[in-house]
């Protein structure tokens, strides 16, 4: 454990509430395992009149609010919440159902005006959306992690060098769309809530007592002021292994599987994958297979998928291979921005020394602040301003870029120094 690890424990059991006294909970020994929420597993509210009453009781708490998502990755088409669960002082927890309360906006509004505490909350955020649930305010403990230098911020990782405490993690790949809810999945999902506002006040202290407080707290605003994020262009080049397809009407051929793959598991609510594979996709776009007979002689395609499924497939390949030359894809995904750094050296050799010379500065001074590359500054808006810098390299001019690619004030006051030196030197 670090030294920044052991003050925000040893602060964390003074300090929070909902931990028990120093004796209990070894700073440096065997944590202690979570195995129940202090008040019990909560009742699952799915009907209005129980939603009615838990948006009641959680604005009439006080201080902040640990906010949670449950979704069903890898078994749903999507990513919706199946389970929500919060937990405020003078409230208690919830674990409330989605599916029977779809629209939870009545209790985002009761909690407008606190702040929501989440891990990792630009998971979450999205799901959370779909049904409502809008903070103006947040505070993310996985993001706070990062910036105070903890090496595992994963939020079993956290509550167990912060706060002491195991919690039991093995439910968090299970098909929450589930109905009903085993009560093991429950109790793991109120336990996630369970100590997130001891974790928040440990950490604000930890970013405090380091001088990064601000710089959190400038993080979480623009999480929190952030648009959602627009639909990808071109989602079928995210295919696996779709850097074997070279030709452009195998490409034509994966972009007409996918489609087809996702117009079923939209409409049976399945995850694609379990529809069709990736890489039967690949296989079936690189052999262009004639008909159903050698198409099920590819991998991915045996004895055990129907007739109607093998023909909906070749159907797809059948139209890659009918496209005129004009509808085919276009090698390659548009790029937005620089191209990758590795071709810099022959495109522009005063811009790969400016760009090596800034990742060098970057990361001296990100191990010198104990955070993240990454998390000091985006790669991408270095390699941008690197790639194309402000005419005249002056500190203000470089520090007028970094605003304009998303860069948050203290990021900016951080890394303008470093940036214009290198691409002065490297002009």
């Amino acid at each position: 454990m670090t030294d920044a690890q052991k003050t925000a424990a040893e602060t964390a059991l003074r300090t929070t509430g909902g931990a028990p006294p120093d004796d209990d909970v070894p700073v440096d020994g065997q944590p202690t395992p979570l195995l129940e929420p202090r008040d019990g597993i909560p009742p699952v509210v799915a009907t209005d009149e129980e939603l009615a009453g838990v948006v009641a009781a959680f604005a009439a708490g006080t201080g902040p609010v640990a906010v949670d998502a449950e979704r069903a990755s890898g078994y749903r088409y999507g990513q919706r919440a199946y389970l929500v669960q919060l937990r405020r002082e003078g409230a208690g927890s919830a674990l409330i159902d989605p599916v029977g309360c779809p629209d939870l906006s009545a209790l985002g509004d009761a909690l407008a005006d606190t702040e929501w505490i989440l891990h990792a909350a630009t998971q979450d955020l999205p799901c959370l959306r779909e049904i409502g649930m809008v903070p103006s305010r947040l505070f993310d403990t996985e993001l706070a992690g990062r910036l105070a230098g903890f090496p595992r911020v994963g939020l079993g990782a956290m509550v167990e060098s912060v706060l002491g405490y195991a919690l039991e993690k093995g439910h968090s790949a299970v098909d929450w769309s589930t109905r009903p809810l085993p009560e093991p999945w429950l109790r793991y999902a109120a336990l996630d809530v369970e100590l997130l506002v001891d974790l928040r006040d440990a950490l604000e202290k930890e970013l405090d007592r380091q001088g990064k407080l601000d710089w959190a707290r400038q993080e979480f605003d623009a999480i929190a002021a952030a648009p959602p994020a627009p639909p990808r262009k071109e989602p079928w080049r995210r295919t696996s292994g779709m850097h074997k397809v070279r030709r452009r009407r195998q490409m034509a051929a994966v972009r007409e599987l996918w489609t087809a793959r996702d117009k079923v598991a939209q409409r049976r609510d399945v995850s694609p994958g379990k529809v069709l594979s990736d890489s039967a996709i690949i296989e079936a776009s690189l052999a262009m297979p004639l008909n159903v007979q050698a198409l099920m002689a590819l991998p991915g395609y045996g004895h055990r998928m129907g007739r109607r499924q093998l023909e909906q497939w070749q159907a797809a390949v059948d139209r890659a291979r009918a496209l005129p030359d004009s509808g085919l894809p276009q090698p390659g995904q548009p790029v937005a921005g620089p191209p990758p750094p590795r071709s810099w050296a022959d495109k522009d050799p005063a811009a790969a020394a400016r760009l090596s010379a800034a990742r060098a500065a970057v990361s001296e001074l990100a191990e010198r602040l104990n955070m993240p590359q990454e998390n000091l500054i985006t790669p991408d808006t270095v390699r941008r301003v690197c790639w194309e810098p402000p005419g005249d390299r002056s500190e203000a001019a470089v520090a007028e870029a970094l605003t304009a690619y998303g860069a948050r004030r203290w990021q900016v006051e951080q890394v303008t120094p470093l940036l214009a030196a290198a691409l002065a030197a490297n002009s």
